[in-house]
């Protein structure tokens, strides 16, 4: 009879070490779906942030361009503008600037030699 009660006391002490070690593996899982969620939501988070930044980037690269569009435009008219009220003037400013850009490059081309 004591060789029934030792094996039924060690049937028992073996189910309940199963039913914790279940229990650990069930909480184990658990922690770890809940560390996956977060993962996924983080991946989720830093995704809709980097399309957010690369948008506000593009978004200032066509407002930039826009800009310095705008600036060509504008000089471009007031060159054109003072061309009209004063030819003579602009003819000379011309050819001086160029004087000016042939001599310097002269110079450059004899102090690399």
């Amino acid at each position: 009879m004591q060789e029934s009660t030792a094996i039924h006391t060690a049937n028992a002490m073996i189910d309940r070490a199963a039913q914790r070690g279940d229990a650990a593996i069930q909480a184990g899982a658990a922690v770890a779906h809940q560390a996956l969620d977060g993962l996924s939501q983080s991946a989720q988070q830093l995704q809709t942030d980097a399309s957010r930044f690369s948008q506000r980037g593009l978004d200032a690269l066509r407002d930039g361009q826009q800009q310095l569009r705008d600036s060509a435009q504008r000089l471009g008219e007031r060159t054109t503008g003072y061309i009209q009220h004063a030819p003579v003037k602009s003819v000379v400013l011309a050819a001086a600037a160029g004087a000016a850009l042939v001599a310097v490059f002269g110079l450059m081309g004899r102090t690399t030699r």
